[in-house]
């Protein structure tokens, strides 16, 4: 008990160590980019790390109205990752003076099961309406951008804006409202009343650990947890405009999922458009022309930057 015990501290302080190490690179990185940062932005009236946004503000800004902001949510199957991970595309954002950007921390599977992880992220949105005078940012202008779990999750948001029982009670903010005017959707689980993999035959895979983690069980088993988790169980009229970004060889999340999505957004008049990746596995996202395409749909709904985004599919490296 005690070599465990000595095993799980060892282990936590050396995240801790990792953590520091990774902040310290953003804090110099962002010095670099004339790109003022401040971490550690409790959002949800405690002190958890998870409940915590990263805020980049340009230190030079190309026009004194308040910025649009771009929320990047980080993926790692609701179990791994951290904001932090998304602190080079946020100076990348910020350093054009043209947006501020925000990277939002969630509590893992390992520490809450679902709904505690949209219920994390919606006060982070309501958080940064809160603080919109005070940093001079555009309340109606907050655009959200996450890959795999973290496009779950942005998902999630272009579609709950209206749904009540998701909305929580974290924070002092509830007053805000948690809607998101964009979605960049990069290879996230649209529905979990299907499975996210299929073995070579067609079958559904429905053993997953990670969806398991987040619902509390096997999908099969908690169908009312499995459809209430689905960013296209609530898709409606008056959802934000979505890109969808997915390889269509996705091993670890079906491209099913993104058609799923898209023909949904589509069918209730919704702006929605898919760039398939041809033959691209799950990190086939990270394509360069994915970040320049998600940009120009952020600027063309944010900052009313007239252009004709190309849907055409993109062939993996």
């Amino acid at each position: 008990m005690k070599s465990a015990l000595l095993v799980l501290l060892l282990v936590s302080a050396a995240v801790g160590q990792d953590l520091n190490a990774q902040k310290q690179k953003a804090r110099e990185a962002a010095e670099k980019s004339a790109v003022e940062l401040r971490l550690d932005q409790a959002y949800a009236g405690n002190e958890n790390p998870k409940q915590m946004v990263d805020v980049y503000l340009p230190k030079k800004r190309n026009s004194e109205k308040p910025l649009p902001v771009i929320a990047l949510i980080h993926g790692g199957g609701w179990v791994n990752g951290d904001r932090l991970g998304y602190a080079a595309q946020a100076i990348q954002l910020a350093r054009t003076g043209d947006y501020a950007a925000v990277t939002v921390g969630y509590r893992l599977t390992k520490e809450a099961h679902w709904p505690a992880q949209v219920h994390d992220c919606k006060a982070a949105i309501r958080w940064i309406r809160a603080h919109a005078k005070e940093l001079n940012l555009d309340p109606d202008k907050i655009a959200v951008w996450g890959s795999s779990a973290g496009g779950h999750l942005s998902s999630l948001l272009g579609t709950s804006g209206d749904v009540k029982e998701l909305e929580g009670d974290l924070g002092p903010n509830t007053s805000f409202s948690s809607r998101v005017q964009c979605v960049v959707n990069l290879c996230g689980p649209e529905d979990f009343t299907q499975a996210l993999m299929f073995d070579k035959e067609g079958k559904p895979i429905w053993k997953d650990d990670a969806v398991s983690g987040l619902l509390g069980g096997n999908a099969r088993e908690k169908p009312a947890e499995a459809k209430a988790a689905s960013p296209v169980t609530y898709v409606s009229k008056d959802d934000p405009p979505f890109i969808t970004f997915q390889g269509t060889k996705d091993q670890r999340v079906a491209f099913l999922h993104a058609e799923t999505i898209h023909a949904a957004l589509q069918q209730a008049g919704i702006i929605s458009l898919l760039v398939p990746i041809t033959d691209g596995g799950h990190s086939s996202v990270s394509h360069p022309e994915v970040k320049v395409r998600g940009q120009q749909f952020t600027d063309k709904v944010l900052r009313s930057i007239e252009s004709t985004i190309d849907t055409s599919p993109l062939q993996a490296p």
